[in-house]
């Protein structure tokens, strides 16, 4: 930025609440460049953005949306914020595309064409050749190659469905977070807008997490499919109606907001639980059950900085730009997912190794 004249009037700003002082300058300034848009103070924001009191600069407030978008290449304080998340969209978007393009996707449909037709025409020549030599007998039973000998190459290929629904709903949460943390600096209506979303695309996140592990868990079992798959989805449900309320979506109600994709996440306990004791067998469980843990670490950790707004919350102002709790939230939630992704790579390996003849 550059200034032609620049006069600062000191004022002293207390917060009773925490026993906190800050010296705070408002600057007028007369600009060379009138159309840029500045950053500023907490104590300049609109009331509708003041929700963390810790992170004093650096803020962008009623921005036009062409601004606000290449502002993604400027530093402010949420710029950490936008490419965290950002960066994990594009990373789970190569994987999806990586497994998309695996073989033993892709080739699926192929593989179960070409078993048909090759049944098929081996009917059509042994048919051929009892007319020719005059066989009384239609069809040579002990000679013909059944169509479910052929399709036993199919059956361990297991459907992909549920990882691909994870990896859906984990792109869709760093997708609209990215979106959240880059435009709500617009307007009033579009920021309660964008953090209601921000908020339901964490609890898509959450739901579509339980699909591929209880899934393949208890692929033997459907009826525990089910009922897990519909609980989790209930839950998920009632949270995302909670959520779209204007009301808890203000930083008044961050800890009750916390609460509620905590309990959610903590529902996996009871299936988790019981997945041990069902893959008791299971040669691989110890590695999954620790990449689970580390997600379930990550996230739990990544929840408790968004609550307590550690270490900005020590030191105000030391961490406007970089290493505040919002940042270090993005950062966990990304390596909980890397490692949740990771967990599913083994059991869906082990279940096409498997399938159900055997019991896990």
């Amino acid at each position: 930025m550059s200034f032609v004249e620049t006069k600062g009037v000191v004022k002293r700003k207390c917060n009773n609440k925490e026993n906190l002082c800050f010296t705070h300058i408002n600057m007028i300034t007369t600009n060379t460049h009138p159309q840029r848009f500045h950053l500023l103070s907490f104590w300049d924001l609109p009331d509708y953005m003041k929700d963390n009191e810790y992170i004093l600069r650096y803020y962008r407030a009623n921005w036009p949306l062409k601004h606000a978008l290449f502002s993604l290449f400027r530093w402010h304080n949420e710029t950490l914020n936008v490419w965290t998340h950002l960066i994990g969209f594009f990373l789970f978007l190569a994987l999806t595309l990586a497994n998309l393009m695996k073989p033993r996707v892709a080739d699926l449909l192929d593989l179960f064409t070409r078993s048909l037709s090759s049944s098929a025409e081996k009917n059509v020549s042994h048919s051929i050749k009892d007319l020719v030599l005059g066989t009384t007998l239609l069809f040579d039973l002990k000679n013909q190659v059944p169509l479910t000998v052929e399709l036993e190459s199919t059956a361990t290929v297991i459907a992909r469905w549920p990882f691909f629904v994870f990896l859906g709903g984990s792109m869709f949460c760093l997708l609209s977070s990215s979106i959240c943390h880059l435009f709500c600096c617009h307007s009033r209506d579009l920021n309660l807008f964008l953090w209601r979303i921000d908020y339901v695309g964490i609890v898509v996140m959450i739901i579509t997490s339980f699909f591929p592990q209880i899934y393949y868990v208890f692929l033997c079992e459907p009826h525990w499919q089910i009922i897990y798959l519909a609980g989790i989805t209930a839950m998920g449900l009632f949270t995302i109606a909670t959520m779209l309320s204007p009301t808890l979506s203000t930083g008044k109600y961050r800890a009750f907001r916390a609460m509620l994709f905590c309990s959610m996440g903590l529902f996996g306990i009871v299936p988790a639980i019981h997945a041990c004791f069902v893959n008791w067998g299971n040669p691989r469980r110890n590695i999954t059950l620790g990449y689970e843990c580390t997600m379930a670490l990550s996230y739990l950790t990544g929840t408790l900085f968004y609550v307590t707004r550690i270490p900005e919350r020590w030191k105000p102002g030391w961490f406007d730009l970089a290493g505040h709790s919002h940042q270090i939230f993005h950062a966990l939630v990304v390596v909980g997912a890397l490692s949740h992704y990771a967990a599913t790579l083994q059991m869906l390996d082990w279940r096409d190794s498997h399938g159900c003849d055997m019991f896990l």
